[in-house]
């Protein structure tokens, strides 16, 4: 199964945290990133007041299924030391499924396609480093990037 998953940090070595996330996925078992955007640095959404980010769209192969892949993903989160004190709020790492393929999932641990990827920037604008048509499993995001005003974002590597 592929996966378009979303990797964000602001805390630490952010460079080295986004790194680290990439290796961490590809020990897991039959998992491997198979394409990856620009890393960039973007200024916080939703709790101003922290660092800005680093975030990267990570494409991966698994045999994983939606469910299995969210739990490895906070079990990664949680090997980093992740705390979920404030809402939005900074963070080591954080991992978040976007896409599932094509899939459509609504459960109340998992909501896939992401419900609110249309209105991040440092979401829309890093997939088209891997999608430059901008479509993602049939899903056109570029009319929701042309709709977001604020939410800076520069390209660091």
């Amino acid at each position: 199964m592929e996966y378009i998953l979303s990797a964000g940090t602001n805390l630490g070595d952010r460079k080295a945290n986004i790194e680290r996330c990439i290796d961490a996925i590809n020990l897991l078992p039959y998992t491997d990133v198979i394409d990856k955007s620009a890393i960039y640095e973007t200024e916080p959404v939703g709790y101003a007041r922290q660092e800005n980010f680093y975030n990267i769209i990570l494409k991966v192969e698994s045999i994983f299924e939606p469910n299995e892949m969210l739990g490895a993903c906070l079990g990664i989160e949680s090997g980093f030391g992740r705390k979920r004190a404030i809402r939005f709020g900074p963070r080591i790492i954080d991992i978040d499924i976007i896409f599932a393929e094509d899939l459509k999932i609504e459960s109340r641990n998992l909501i896939v396609p992401h419900p609110r990827y249309r209105e991040r920037r440092f979401i829309l604008e890093p997939l088209l480093d891997i999608f430059p048509d901008g479509i993602i499993y049939g899903n056109d995001i570029k009319p929701f990037i042309n709709e977001l005003s604020g939410q800076r974002i520069k390209k660091i590597v």
